[in-house]
């Protein structure tokens, strides 16, 4: 019968030692987690920003629409009514806020759409002198704008498309050095009436506008 050699007992102990050690590293870690609380690491990993996160970008502003636009003085159209090149041409709204074409002479423009206005004019059109007019109308140059005070140059100038106020006060020289750039005034009319509002400098400026840069005191 073969006899069995057990391992020294010093072998034996430190195995246990090592496995115990591991055993317990095991459980403490374990039981750190458990007892850990569920929103605190929630938060934790909500309030930590991506890295890569984009910046905000602002919008650009656009142009006036020519679907929505309210002509008025000093826009200058193109109306082209198919088939008759007589009738065909430029046409600029007067003071009166009309276009004045041949046959049928004046025609009213103020407050009216492109859109608008080509229906005004084939049913003039309809009425004795083209039998089925087919008429187009659009915007060929916008009406001024107007900045008055603290700048360099206060006047009137021509419209130029996407414009803000800082746009505005470029093309007028910039700035005088008594301006006051926390008071920018933007003035337009609607259906007679004057409507004024405080503005942002890069708030957008339409056609016909009045920018006004007011003088601070100190």
């Amino acid at each position: 019968m073969r006899r069995r050699f057990s391992r020294p007992l010093s072998t034996r102990y430190r195995q246990l030692e090592i496995e115990f050690a591991v055993t317990g590293g095991i459980v403490h870690h374990c039981t750190t987690d458990t007892h850990r609380p569920l929103h605190e690491t929630v938060r934790t990993r909500a309030s930590t920003p991506p890295i890569d996160a984009p910046m905000p970008i602002a919008q650009p502003v656009m142009e006036p629409e020519t679907n929505s636009y309210a002509l008025d003085s000093g826009d200058k159209l193109r109306v082209v009514v198919f088939g008759q090149e007589g009738l065909s041409a430029s046409y600029s709204v007067d003071t009166s806020g009309r276009i004045t074409m041949p046959l049928i002479g004046a025609v009213n423009a103020r407050g009216m759409t492109p859109a608008g206005l080509q229906l005004a004019i084939a049913a003039r059109l309809r009425n004795g002198f083209v039998r089925e007019p087919h008429v187009a109308v659009e915007v060929e140059a916008y009406r001024p704008f107007f900045i008055l005070g603290e700048v360099t140059l206060p006047g009137q100038y021509p419209y130029v498309p996407n414009m803000t106020v800082e746009t505005a006060v470029a093309i007028a020289g910039g700035y005088t050095p008594r301006a006051f750039k926390q008071k920018i005034e933007l003035t337009h009319q609607i259906n007679g009436l004057t409507e004024r509002r405080v503005v942002s400098p890069n708030y957008p400026v339409r056609p016909g506008e009045t920018v006004h840069i007011a003088e601070r005191w100190f």
